[in-house]
């Protein structure tokens, strides 16, 4: 089967692709998906890194989320990508879990996965967690919905300004990873994907040179726990002087989100630690909290200082 087999399926049957099924297999137990389901593995196209002559690299969609964080050659040209792939989940959902997978997996609120609950998710009309429990949701409101999007390696994409490469009715096209979930404000989606389409690779730019890198989740346990808040840098030094900055933040917001705000206060200012203190509070001016979020205000300026230390340091990213 190849990619116009699958797009012509999806088009015919209304069907749902499926990649490692991590998630679609826990939400097919509760009703949440319903098939018919498309099966990917088979389709060629979709496995692999690829390296061009540019020096960029194309991941293919199924690529699993274990041969990004143990690639020797993607871990030494992007760090903070494989950083985050390797600090995700447990190593059993990894070896099964795919880049595609993980870009398009939906939201972990309690009330979509309950299906004694309707939200604007599944067809109803409201978000009940906004008005009831709502612990581990959004600190920063781009919309009706609060479920923080739970893509770890979405947010790493953003740091480095990769492209998203799509197949559907109309052909191939690309986008850059942000426009993948547009502002959050659109209630009933996790990303903007037409119900015919697949994504079939991730490309990245040409590596950074000299670039530092770290990745840091905040989690409630020690380990295999979806983060409360998880942060991923990536800085360049002339001598003690920041000269680039990305940023990204993920586990706060209905996006995975880039801080320009932060790296603008690191670039041409010396990577101190009041400097890298400074900057991460610059991303507390975007959080409107809801009565049970106040404590990610907090933590999210933590977690972004820790990824800052470990970077400036020249720390392991992960």
């Amino acid at each position: 089967m190849n990619l116009d087999d699958v797009t012509a399926l999806l088009s015919a049957n209304g069907a749902e692709p499926r990649g490692g099924g991590t998630d679609l297999t826990a939400r097919q137990r509760i009703g949440r998906a319903t098939g018919p389901f498309i099966d990917l593995g088979g389709v060629r196209e979709l496995h692999g890194i690829r390296w061009l002559a540019d020096g960029s690299a194309r991941i293919g969609a199924m690529t699993t989320v274990a041969a990004l964080a143990t690639d020797p050659t993607l871990r030494a040209a992007y760090p903070g990508l494989t950083g985050t792939a390797a600090g995700l989940a447990t190593p059993q959902i990894r070896a099964a879990g795919t880049l595609g997978g993980n870009l398009l997996q939906r939201n972990r609120c309690w009330y979509y996965r309950n299906p004694l609950f309707a939200c604007f998710q599944t067809g109803g009309h409201g978000c009940p967690a906004r008005a009831g429990a709502h612990l581990y949701a959004t600190v920063i409101d781009q919309g009706p919905c609060v479920a923080p999007h739970p893509s770890s390696i979405a947010m790493g994409l953003l740091a480095y300004g990769a492209q998203v490469m799509i197949n559907g009715r109309g052909g191939a096209r690309s986008m850059p990873v942000a426009d993948l979930y547009g502002d959050g404000s659109d209630p009933t989606r996790d990303h903007l994907l037409a119900p015919a389409e697949v994504l079939t690779a991730v490309e990245l730019p040409a590596p950074t040179p000299g670039e530092r890198a770290a990745y840091h989740r905040a989690i409630a346990r020690a380990e295999a726990e979806w983060p409360l808040v998880e942060a991923v840098a990536r800085l360049v030094l002339d001598g003690g002087t920041i000269t680039t900055a990305a940023v990204a933040v993920g586990g706060v917001a209905r996006t995975p989100l880039r801080l320009p705000e932060v790296e603008d206060a690191l670039v041409g200012r010396e990577a101190t630690a009041a400097t890298l203190q400074t900057a991460a509070a610059a991303a507390m001016k975007r959080c409107a909290p809801l009565p049970q979020t106040g404590y990610k205000v907090a933590l999210l300026r933590d977690t972004v200082v820790e990824v800052l230390e470990r970077a400036a340091d020249g720390r392991r990213p992960d």
